[in-house]
């Protein structure tokens, strides 16, 4: 996985010994003197710079002034991981878990998924919590993938809020709880979650723990299907045949109204 340098340098925040010398081999990668930057980050890294080893991985990754070396990359991004660099431990189990860069392996994966969610990284959490629930690289334990959606639900994570939603939709891991799950629901839609305001949708239309509503099941698809990115086309397209069958159902006046519900609304701050 090629990672920015400068959107590493912008996530990674530790603040370690020779902080000056590491902003001017950040200064110097910004300005394109790639040599100096790699040479400077190299002997902060050798030294236990988090941040530089992050960069210098990054530099390996990206083939910027060095041949792209992707093995190189990890050896110094595992190096940050294992000092504790949330950053790199969550990278790290991205990397393993799509295998691009690394072999592919949900254990190894899950592994740095839960160095980075045990120390509270949200998006971690949500990972590792999928991991779980999925059995993919852990023994599928419902109950322990609540825990960790919870635990990023809890801290405002719109994914963690869906997948904890899901799992009292679906009675997974917790008692089947639609007044539960339309909570979660309704705190990641706020935030512009598309997935989110889909099953809101859905709820709305099939009456699951809320009398059936076609005006907001017609409001939460539209919003949802205007939100869903490139990658997520299927959940797009059947978005858009439930918003069908729900116009369907409804007066002009209805869709007018939720259509003005739709256009009106904004995401929390």
């Amino acid at each position: 996985m090629v990672v920015s340098l400068v959107l590493a340098l912008a996530l990674v925040g530790v603040q370690n010994a020779g902080a000056q010398t590491f902003d001017d081999a950040k200064a110097a990668y910004k300005r394109g003197d790639y040599a100096i930057a790699l040479e400077s980050f190299r002997n902060l890294a050798e030294l236990g710079d988090t941040r530089a080893q992050f960069a210098l991985g990054s530099m390996y990754a990206e083939g910027k002034g060095v041949l792209q070396d992707e093995a190189e990359a990890v050896r110094w991004y595992r190096r940050a991981g294992e000092e504790g660099l949330v950053g790199v431990q969550l990278l790290l189990g991205t990397m393993y878990d799509s295998g691009e860069g690394v072999p592919q392996d949900y254990a190894e994966a899950a592994r740095w998924y839960r160095l980075a969610a045990e120390q509270g990284d949200a998006r971690a959490q949500v990972n590792l919590g999928y991991m779980y629930s999925q059995g993919r690289g852990v023994s599928q334990d419902y109950a322990e993938a609540v825990g960790w959606f919870r635990q990023a639900a809890e801290q405002g994570n719109a994914k963690g809020q869906t997948r904890l939603g899901i799992m009292y939709e679906q009675g997974y891991g917790v008692p089947r709880d639609y007044t539960e799950a339309r909570r979660w629901y309704h705190l990641a839609a706020a935030q512009g979650n598309a997935f989110a305001q889909a099953s809101l949708g859905f709820m709305h239309y099939l009456g699951k723990g809320v009398s059936k509503d076609y005006v907001q099941a017609h409001k939460w698809f539209s919003l949802a299907i205007s939100r869903f990115s490139s990658s997520e086309r299927d959940s797009q397209d059947r978005a858009v045949q439930f918003l069908e069958k729900v116009a369907s159902n409804m007066t002009p006046e209805q869709i007018a109204e939720a259509e003005r519900l739709a256009s009106e609304w904004q995401p929390a701050q």
